[in-house]
């Protein structure tokens, strides 16, 4: 069956051009009714202009689509609500969030202002959260909604010179995997996608294909985890039409008390790292449930 669309309205963040707009073109080719949000700004995040946005629209209506500009930032709570309340006024649904948009403020942590620290976490966290907020109540009255973070393999694994980044995208996970857990009862599956593709954010990037990295090759993984069959609590990669899952996991460990535990630790670290039958925790307390089981085990030995 092919994944459509026809009916629902989606918002995707930062899709005045990359990966968002070609999310919000395939959206809209495919049915959506599609707001295309874009504060139009350079990519460090400084400028503003809803030029960018309108561009897309009329990329879509000359389509055949239907789609409404909007240029709030995602870092101002209030513009977010506002333009949810807009979206609600005229199409009276908001059934699919794209948390796009970002900016790079890229330099070692030695080198790194806390401003651009901050900046970048407001972008890219806040502002999903913002975004996310502004839909939620919605989603739940309508008993469905689907939901992506834009996380990315730099703070999945970590990247030079990216701290802030990092630091932002791998909180993005936590937020999917919570918002996943709360999000069930109403249908609403939240996931994330952790993109490789050339778009302005990677022009700098050195020893990569970059023409082999087009962004339209990730949005068909964006169109699945957004579609009536998504999964949830998803962590999706992908890249140059190759798509993988990435995972958070949970050894087995092994139990160490005593006054000499700290020692037993750095003795036993090899066998606390073994992976043979680790786990994917269905929520944190499985952790808790781990540990005191074989506290249970080693003390009634």
């Amino acid at each position: 069956m092919a994944i459509r669309f026809d009916g629902q309205v989606a918002i995707v963040t930062g899709a005045g051009g990359g990966l968002g707009r070609e999310h919000a073109l395939a959206l809209a080719a495919r049915g959506a009714k599609v707001v295309v949000n874009d504060l139009g700004g350079a990519r460090d995040g400084s400028g503003g202009s809803a030029t960018a946005a309108e561009a897309v629209v009329a990329e879509i209506k000359a389509a055949g689509g239907e789609a409404m500009a909007n240029a709030a930032s995602v870092t101002d709570a209030a513009a977010v609500e506002a333009m949810a309340a807009e979206v609600m006024a005229r199409w009276g649904r908001i059934d699919i969030l794209v948390n796009n948009a970002g900016i790079l403020r890229d330099k070692s942590f030695a080198k790194m202002e806390l401003a651009d620290f901050r900046l970048v976490m407001d972008v890219h966290l806040m502002g999903a959260v913002h975004c996310t907020k502004a839909v939620w109540d919605i989603m739940r009255a309508q008993n469905y909604g689907r939901i992506v973070m834009t996380t990315s393999s730099s703070g999945l694994f970590g990247n030079f010179g990216q701290a802030n980044y990092g630091a932002a995208k791998m909180a993005l996970v936590g937020l999917m995997q919570t918002l996943a857990i709360e999000g069930a009862k109403n249908d609403i599956r939240v996931n994330a996608l952790a993109p490789t593709a050339h778009t302005r954010m990677t022009e700098d990037l050195q020893g990569l294909p970059l023409d082999a990295l087009g962004p339209d090759l990730v949005t068909p993984g964006l169109l699945h985890l957004v579609s009536r069959d998504a999964p949830t609590r998803a962590i999706l990669a992908a890249g140059a039409g190759g798509f993988e899952r990435a995972y958070v996991t949970l050894t087995q460990g092994d139990f160490a008390i005593g006054p000499d535990a700290a020692e037993q630790v750095a003795a036993r670290f090899d066998a606390i790292s073994d992976r043979t039958n680790e786990i994917v925790p269905e929520m944190g307390a499985a952790q808790g449930m781990i540990e005191l089981t074989k506290a249970k085990a080693a003390l009634s030995s």
